[in-house]
């Protein structure tokens, strides 16, 4: 394996040759069967668009009838009531560790920009932690350590299988991004992790079928194998995020039931697939404004239900998504009703069932905690609320015309702002990005773009009459582009990476064949 990227404080400690020759190892062996699963996704995409149509797999029948069940959960996986989400960076780390929160989400995927520094620092962060000798000081001065008491369990999520790593190369070519994240986090925490009482747990994203899932499996059978880690002390939570994933929840659960401890509902994922997926299937596959699909809409209440009910009768997990409001100190009035809509949110969760929630924010842990906990009580899920009332068929999953709302110039110019703002800050660096008091993360910025493709190329028109096309939305991409530079002023305009957020904004927004993913064409822009 061959090192590109440029020397990282610590990296010593992280990039090591036995740590690297593993990840290499699980390159591999793994390689080919992702490749030929995202080659499987291009020919899926092809006959969704030609049929418009998704269903149950009839080939699977036997696997969705079946009495079967996932490994019990380890004991820091029992009660997940409030799991906090963010970056690996070291503040991130020591707050979302000391925020009160059950499980903390140590995200390289959406909330991380994959540059080298912050793939490197983040994987020494994660070991400081379970060491617990991480600590931080701010240019201001303030300092950061981790509180006395217990941790939340750290559940660490891994890039998609589309994403690669071009600053480590095997055999010449760009490891795979996933491995690579994984492969580090294993080799150096496993044992570390056994020894604190905790274990070496993940979160598994952007999958679209149970195949994926089987290779995730796969996985972890050999990478335990070869560190002498007894088979089943891996546990994933997978984030049913895809639409085609949503038909296949049972079955993937099947594949990692050795190894699965739940299933979460990646609401804002979920919606970019049903856009990506559909994109060119007709008007009614056309969603309205991003901020106006709640998840009170037939087509979401039928996933998160669906997922509820799957999980609970195969003794999984089921965790909900993250509310993308956040407050403000310095707004009262803004604080307040973020603090509202996050409460009703996890109040309709723990309502449905769900076993706990995601935050993005430490001031948010207390509310979903009050909501969870006025529902369990002294239980540590609710799992045994088996939702025997659900019977969703594929017809309710794909109802997406019956969502309320409309597609307007303000939603139209939202999702321009948004994106703009947000490739122009994933280009420097940061991955989660707070914008008009909306947490935004790669999910959120994906919905943005690929709505304006969608709408561009169906014609859509806004609720005024006028068509969404090409031409408008270049001229309020200047628009958006001479405001900001108006705001920023010359020098820090010239100083910022809009012009390059403009141009991968436009080639995934506007362009005449769709991207699969925004940060593939930005990465090649990325910063280090």
């Amino acid at each position: 394996m061959t090192i590109v990227g440029t020397a990282v404080a610590g990296g010593e400690d992280v990039l090591t040759l036995d740590a690297l020759a593993f990840v290499a190892d699980l390159h591999r062996r793994f390689q080919g069967d992702r490749d030929r699963l995202l080659a499987e996704r291009v020919r899926r995409r092809v006959e969704i668009a030609r049929t418009g149509r998704l269903d149950f797999l009839p080939d699977t029948a036997d696997v969705r009838a079946g009495d079967w069940r996932v490994a019990p959960a380890p004991a820091d996986l029992r009660d997940r009531r409030v799991e906090i989400t963010g970056p690996t960076d070291r503040k991130m780390t020591i707050n979302a560790l000391n925020s009160g929160a059950k499980v903390w989400l140590a995200d390289f995927e959406d909330a991380t920009a994959p540059t080298w520094a912050n793939l490197v620092a983040g994987q020494l962060n994660l070991t400081d932690a379970i060491e617990r000798r991480i600590e931080f000081t701010s240019p201001e001065g303030k300092r950061y350590q981790l509180t006395d008491g217990p941790l939340p369990a750290i559940v660490v999520r891994p890039r998609g299988w589309h994403l690669e790593e071009r600053h480590l190369l095997v055999d010449g070519a760009p490891a795979v991004g996933a491995l690579v994240d994984f492969g580090l986090y294993f080799f150096h925490n496993a044992r570390r992790l056994l020894a604190s009482g905790s274990g070496p747990y993940f979160y598994l994203p952007k999958l679209e079928s149970h195949r994926e899932a089987r290779l995730w499996n796969d996985v972890f059978r050999y990478a335990q194998q070869a560190l002498g880690i007894p088979n089943g002390t891996i546990r994933a939570t997978v984030l049913i995020e895809t639409i085609t994933a949503a038909f296949e929840m049972d079955e993937i659960l099947y594949e990692l039931r050795e190894h699965a401890s739940g299933l979460n509902a990646g609401r804002w994922d979920y919606l970019f697939s049903i856009i990506k997926t559909f994109r060119d299937a007709g008007s009614r596959f056309v969603l309205p404004d991003r901020n106006s699909v709640t998840m009170t809409a037939p087509m979401m209440r039928s996933y998160t239900d669906l997922l509820v009910a799957t999980c609970h009768r195969r003794d999984a997990m089921a965790m909900g998504g993250m509310a993308a409001f956040i407050p403000n100190r310095r707004e009262p009035e803004v604080t307040a009703a973020a603090l509202a809509k996050v409460r009703a949110d996890k109040e309709r969760e723990a309502g449905d069932g769900f076993d706990g929630s995601w935050v993005a924010h430490p001031d948010l842990v207390p509310v979903c905690r009050e909501v969870f906990d006025a529902v369990l009580g002294n239980r540590p899920n609710q799992v045994d609320q088996q939702r025997d009332d659900v019977k969703v068929t594929a017809d309710d999953l794909l109802d997406i015309a019956a969502t309320p709302g409309a597609v307007t110039e303000a939603g139209l110019r939202n999702n321009i702002a948004v994106g703009l703002r947000y490739v122009e800050a994933w280009l420097h660096g940061t991955g989660a990005v707070a914008i008009f008091n909306l947490m935004e993360d790669a999910a959120t910025a994906e919905i943005s773009r690929s709505q304006v493709w969608q709408w561009v190329h169906t014609g859509t028109a806004l609720d005024s009459g006028e068509v969404v096309t090409a031409e408008l939305v270049r001229n309020l991409i200047a628009e958006e582009v001479a405001a900001l530079r108006t705001e920023l002023g010359p020098e820090r305009f010239a100083a910022s990476r809009y012009e390059a957020a403009r141009e991968v904004f436009e080639e995934v927004a506007l362009g005449a064949t769709y991207v699969d993913f925004l940060t593939l064409p930005a990465y090649r822009l990325l910063a280090s």
